[in-house]
């Protein structure tokens, strides 16, 4: 299935069923949210600054490992851009919270997904037990390799689960400059799932360990019971996240 279809072709899905019951206290509905993006930005998105197009980790980013069962994967954090997503996960991270938990959801040319202690999708919570809002930044992308947070349909759902996107197709085409900076719908060429922004909060990119990450996308998946082929059969643990590096004071 093309990802166009995947995400297109069911949007409830995507904000009931794509990263369902990121923890049973964050699966409240909430109508009253709107998830409707901006239809026209009122700053120059050209001359914004885009640190996911840079590896290099600056001293106000975090920088941190996913030890996995299939190798290691870095990835620099955005607190600025992100400040309540970062500090979850850092603490998450600092308390030994996703020791031992799986990539319990996978979808081959899409994302990963993990960070729940139950292992199944339905656990999970933030550092505060409650949801907290889906953060939004013109300075952030759902490109490949981007960390985000999972949430149930409330915007306020955030809680501990996490995806990185995997999709390696060019899915630039339509994306209009007055929505995305120019360097952005270049990147996309790369790969992405431009679907999501504005949906889901990103905090993160990938530094190194990619192949790692489209190692663990591409394992064997079954039908866990939802009707979705994406649990996989033999699941990669992370076995600890390590934070290497904290921004400077």
């Amino acid at each position: 299935m093309q990802l166009k279809k995947l995400i297109v072709g069911a949007s409830l899905l995507l904000s009931i069923g794509l990263f369902a019951a990121c923890g049973s206290n964050n699966s409240t509905k909430d109508t009253k949210e709107s998830s409707a993006k901006t239809t026209e930005s009122s700053v120059d998105l050209n001359k914004l600054s885009l640190p996911q197009l840079n590896d290099k980790v600056t001293d106000d980013e975090y920088l941190v490992e996913l030890v996995t069962t299939e190798g290691n994967v870095k990835i620099k954090l955005f607190p600025k851009q992100a400040p309540k997503a970062v500090e979850n996960f850092v603490k998450h991270a600092k308390d030994g919270y996703y020791k031992d938990t799986p990539f319990h959801r996978v979808i081959k040319d899409f994302m990963i997904q993990g960070g729940d202690p139950k292992g199944d999708g339905t656990g999970g919570e933030s550092i505060w037990k409650k949801g907290f809002k889906t953060e939004d930044s013109k300075q952030l992308y759902n490109i490949r390799g981007a960390l985000s947070m999972a949430r149930s349909e409330s915007r306020s759902s955030n809680g501990s689960q996490f995806f990185i996107v995997t999709n390696k197709d060019d899915v630039s085409d339509g994306l209009a400059v007055q929505y995305y900076p120019k360097k952005m719908i270049e990147q996309y060429k790369n790969g992405g799932a431009p679907q999501l922004d504005g949906e889901y909060t990103v905090f993160g990119q990938v530094t190194e360990g990619m192949d790692v990450v489209d190692k663990i996308a591409s394992g064997e998946v079954k039908d866990g019971g939802s009707g979705e082929k994406s649990t996989p059969v033999e699941p990669v643990k992370v076995t600890e996240v390590k934070v290497l590096q904290e921004p400077k004071k």
